[in-house]
Order: structure tokens, then C-alpha cells, then sequence
């Protein structure tokens, strides 16, 4: 899984450097650290609906520190747990 933060200037503003420590925090707390790869993406073009986060190819806007973990929980873990991490095979039918 490859996950972009908006660090443009209106999501900097908005508190996108505190989204990426949340980010960090739980990856690591979730021992999710080796299959997401965590970036910060200049902008992503949804400025007035920032903080905005890529996940693949799905854009999400207005995350923030009041509605992180539903959004974790919503969009990292439940499709963690769809895709084998590193070093899996995926089960075919």
C-alpha cells in the first residue's frame, strides 16, 4: 500500500505534518511499518479540502486529527488485511 500526505501549503496549514506523525504512529503500532510505504506529496490539487491523503489511487480529503483513527481504521487497516504483506502468497481459488 503506498500512502501520500498533501504537504502543500494549505494542507500544511491545515495540520498535515501532525496527520503524517498519526501515520507513523500507527503503522508502527499495527506492525504495518514494512508493507506501507508513507510519503508526502506536494500537492495533490484538493486545496480547499485539505488535509488530503492518497491511498493508491483513491484520494481522501479533510482528514484530520479529530477523524484520523476512523480513517485509519476505515481506509489502511481493513485493506491491509485484504492484501498479503511482503513475503505472502495470495490464496488462489
Amino acid at each position: 500500500m503506498k500512502i501520500d500526505v498533501c504537504v502543500g501549503s494549505s494542507c500544511h496549514l491545515k495540520g498535515s505534518y501532525r496527520i503524517i506523525e498519526l501515520f507513523k504512529k500507527h503503522l508502527k503500532e499495527n506492525n504495518l511499518t514494512e508493507s506501507v510505504e508513507l510519503k508526502a506529496a506536494f500537492c495533490l490539487g484538493r486545496c480547499t479540502s485539505g488535509v488530503t491523503v492518497r491511498i493508491d489511487n483513491e484520494i481522501i480529503c479533510s482528514v484530520c486529527a479529530e477523524n484520523f483513527l476512523q480513517f485509519f481504521d476505515t481506509h489502511v487497516l481493513k485493506n491491509s488485511k485484504k492484501a498479503p504483506t511482503k513475503g505472502e502468497e495470495q490464496e488462489t481459488p
